[in-house]
């Protein structure tokens, strides 16, 4: 007997990202990307993956363009605590809220670009560069 339409779709909306993972492990990696991204400045992973880092990202320059304790602390839950200069002992919480809430705070929305890049040797999976806009 064929099965009509589309079955156990409850609760699926809005997947991207088909990892396989449980919803931890999907969380803590994109998670990592974003510290990641908001350390390095750029980032190259496959396209689905970084349009999930964006809507994140995106989410943490707006915390950084409030500048409130409040905005810090919502930050602080999401971006992990690692040191990006070790001689000023400065973490990727407080580099967001020096260098890219200021930078982006006569920008509404837009603060990332994601480029395609091709497909990747191996799996051709297609990969992407996510970068700050200048």
């Amino acid at each position: 007997m064929k099965t009509q339409g589309r079955k156990n779709v409850h609760g699926k909306g809005g997947v991207r990202f088909h990892t396989g993972w449980d919803q931890g492990r999907q969380n803590a990696n994109l998670r990592n990307l974003t510290t990641q991204l908001i350390i390095a400045g750029h980032l190259t992973t496959t396209f689905s993956t970084a349009k999930q880092i964006q809507r994140f990202v995106e989410r943490m320059v707006t915390y950084a363009k409030q500048g409130d304790i409040a905005a810090r602390r919502e930050a602080a839950k999401f971006v992990r605590e690692q040191i990006v200069d070790p001689v000023s002992k400065q973490d990727a919480v407080q580099k967001l809220f020096a260098v890219y809430g200021p930078k982006f705070q006569n920008r509404n929305g837009g603060y990332t670009r994601v480029l395609r890049l091709g497909n990747r040797r191996g799996d051709n999976a297609p990969v992407a560069l996510i970068t700050f806009v200048d």
